[in-house]
């Protein structure tokens, strides 16, 4: 079983590990700006069950086939890279009805934000890659089963991720509910977002293992 320094000492890197920039954090602020603090809390807590996917892949030792595959490492990210684009597109063309609706603060089903979540975060091999290296630092066999110790641990850094990308949604979704009362704003957000996520798929095209 994790000691309690060591979930003290985990947990503090994880908080900081959080707050640094990063695609996960930088998605959840436009996630959040474009629908709202709900909908970006509804985006972390698909990011947070992406997590439960590269722990259960430690702990199993899946991760390690990203480390030694280049195939698996690119058809993974590159499959990342398109579903940013994909979202890319989607607000690119959102303006237009944005302007239809002018005054009317947009909506999307909890269910898509969910899933964007998910897939945002399961589509990056760098993650399982950081939690191969990362998580095991912490385990030891002299504690008990290392499996475990590795759920438990990622279990703490989901816990860390919940709070500070909550933190992001909630300050960026007010910001973001401020200026969906114009259409201008709306239009220019929706650009900006666009350009984020071109921008993240581009990172991970060119990510190296």
């Amino acid at each position: 079983m994790l000691t309690y320094q060591i979930v003290l000492s985990f947990f503090g890197i994880a908080v900081l590990l959080a707050l640094a920039p990063g695609p996960d954090n930088l998605f959840v602020l436009m996630q959040a700006a474009l629908w709202g603090k709900a909908a970006g809390m509804v985006v972390v807590l698909g990011l947070c069950t992406g997590l439960i996917g590269h722990t259960v892949a430690v702990a199993v030792g899946l991760a390690a086939i990203f480390a030694t595959s280049e195939t698996a490492f690119m058809v993974l990210k590159l499959a990342g890279a398109a579903y940013l684009l994909y979202l890319a597109w989607g607000a690119f063309r959102a303006p237009a009805m944005a302007a239809a609706d002018a005054g009317k603060a947009p909506r999307l089903p909890h269910g898509t934000l969910y899933r964007r979540g998910i897939i945002m975060n399961l589509t990056n091999p760098k993650v399982s890659l950081f939690f191969l290296a990362f998580l095991p630092q912490f385990t030891s066999p002299a504690r008990g089963s290392v499996a475990l110790q590795t759920v438990s641990l990622g279990a703490l850094f989901m816990l860390a991720t919940l709070l500070v990308f909550g933190a992001i949604a909630f300050f960026s979704g007010a910001f973001g509910q401020m200026l969906q009362k114009s259409a201008r704003a709306q239009l220019w957000l929706n650009r900006i977002a666009g350009t984020v996520f071109v921008g993240l798929a581009m990172r991970l095209v060119f990510s190296q293992r």
